[in-house]
C-alpha cells in the first residue's frame, strides 16, 4: 500500500489543516443558501409539479446525445432572457462551468490574466487549457491594464482574457469591475466574470453586480445556481458564438452525463422566484447592515456583503474558534490553506435568510467573549 496517502493525511492533521466533513447543525452561519431558498415550499411545490407533469430525474446521458431535454433548453431561453445575455448554456455545477470555460475557450495564442484570488475551479480549467496564464494582484485593475500591455509588447497576438470574481468568496470584497470592463476594450479583450457569490444578492432581479454588463459581445459571465438559487447547477450567459464552440468543443460539457432535467426545472422556478420575491434581497440587505454594525464593534471591518471574514491567522486558532462557536449553537467553519494564503486562516461568517438578527445579536455577543484576549 502506498504511504504517501497515509504520510499526506497525518502531515495535515498536524498542521491543524485535515478537513473533515460534518453533519449541519446549529444556527447557519456557513452556508451559501444566502436567499434561503433552498428549503423553499415554492420551490418544493414546483419540483412536485415537474415530477407530476413527467419531468425526468436523470438525463439519461450526455446533451449530444439523448440527454437534451426540453427543461434544459427552456431553462437556458430564460435564464438568458434574466441575466440579459444573447445566450445561456446549463452544467451539473458552477465548478463544472468555470472547468469547461477556461479549459475551451482561450487559444493557445492567447493569455489569461487572472485575480490572485480567483476560484479553484478557474485554476483547474486554467490547467487545463493551451493558453498561458498570468496572476496578478487583488482586485487591482491597473495590474491587469499592465500585463496586458506588458504582454502585447513581448509580441502577444491573440486575445487577453481578463477573469475575477464579481465578489470574493473567502473575502466579501467586490472587484473593479468597470474598471476592468474599461480595460477589456482597450486591449480588444474578454472579460469573465464569476458571479457565483453575486447572483440573486444583487443587481436588480438578482441579475448580480455585473447586470449591466452582460449585454456586451466581451463578456462571460457565470451564475452558480447552487447558492442564492438554493438549487445546484451553473449557467454560463455568454455570446451564442461562445455557446455553439463550447457545445462543440468543450470536453467537460461533450462527455458529460446532461444535468438532472427536474433540476433544471427546479432552477428556472428559482429564475421566477428571484424577479417575484424582491423583498428577500431588501432583507438580506438589512441584515448585512445589522451584522455589519455589530461586528465593527468587534474589530471586524464590514465588506458590505452577506460574506464577512474574521482573520485569525493561525490555522489552530481558527480551528479552535470555530470549534467553540459551533458548541455554543452556531455553525461557522474556519477556513485554512490552501484556500486562503497562509497566515490568514479566518472564521468566514455568511449571513443568509436562514437567520434573523436576533441570531446575529447572539452570534457577535458570543464571538466578543471568544476573541476576548486570554
Amino acid at each position: 500500500m502506498p504511504r504517501f496517502h497515509h504520510d499526506d493525511l497525518a502531515r495535515l492533521a498536524a498542521a491543524d489543516r485535515l478537513r473533515s466533513l460534518r453533519p449541519r447543525a446549529g444556527a447557519d452561519f456557513a452556508s451559501n443558501d444566502y436567499l434561503g431558498l433552498a428549503g423553499s415550499p415554492r420551490l418544493g411545490t414546483a419540483v412536485a409539479a415537474a415530477l407530476a407533469r413527467g419531468v425526468a430525474v436523470g438525463s439519461g446521458g450526455s446533451r449530444l446525445l439523448r440527454g437534451n431535454h426540453p427543461e434544459h433548453e427552456a431553462l437556458e431561453v430564460e435564464a438568458a432572457r434574466h441575466f440579459g445575455s444573447a445566450a445561456a448554456l446549463f452544467f451539473a455545477s458552477g465548478f463544472a462551468a468555470n472547468q469547461a470555460l477556461f479549459a475551451t475557450l482561450p487559444q493557445p495564442d492567447d493569455i489569461v490574466v487572472h485575480d490572485e484570488r480567483i476560484h479553484a475551479s478557474a485554476h483547474d480549467g486554467m490547467r487545463l487549457g493551451r493558453a498561458p496564464r498570468l496572476a496578478v494582484r487583488h482586485n487591482d485593475a491597473d495590474a491587469f491594464d499592465t500585463a496586458i500591455r506588458d504582454w502585447r509588447a513581448r509580441g502577444g497576438t491573440g486575445t487577453p482574457w481578463i477573469a475575477v470574481e464579481s465578489l470574493y468568496s473567502m473575502d466579501g470584497d467586490v472587484a473593479p469591475l468597470d474598471d476592468l470592463a474599461r480595460i477589456a476594450s482597450r486591449h480588444d479583450a474578454m472579460l469573465l466574470i464569476d458571479e457565483a457569490h453575486a447572483s440573486g444578492v444583487f443587481g436588480p432581479r438578482g441579475r448580480g453586480l455585473a447586470h449591466h454588463l452582460h449585454h456586451r459581445d466581451d463578456v462571460v459571465t457565470l451564475h452558480t445556481c447552487g447558492k442564492a438559487l438554493g438549487v445546484e447547477g451553473g449557467l454560463l450567459c455568454l455570446p451564442a458564438h461562445l455557446r455553439e464552440f463550447l457545445i462543440t468543443r468543450g470536453r467537460g460539457f461533450v462527455f458529460s452525463t446532461a444535468p438532472s432535467p427536474l433540476v433544471a426545472a427546479a432552477v428556472r422556478e428559482a429564475l421566477r422566484m428571484l424577479a417575484d420575491e424582491p423583498e428577500r434581497q431588501t432583507a438580506l440587505a438589512a441584515l448585512v447592515t445589522h451584522a455589519g454594525k455589530r461586528l465593527v464593534a468587534l474589530g471586524v471591518p464590514p465588506t458590505g456583503t452577506q460574506i464577512v471574514p474574521v482573520i485569525l491567522g493561525e490555522d489552530g486558532v481558527a480551528v479552535a474558534r470555530a470549534t467553540a462557536l459551533q458548541a455554543a449553537g452556531f455553525d461557522v467553519r474556519a477556513i485554512r490553506p490552501p484556500t486562503v494564503a497562509p497566515g490568514t486562516a479566518r472564521l468566514r461568517l455568511s449571513i443568509t435568510l436562514n437567520v434573523d438578527a436576533a441570531a446575529i445579536d447572539a452570534l457577535a455577543d458570543t464571538l466578543a467573549a471568544i476573541l476576548e484576549p486570554a
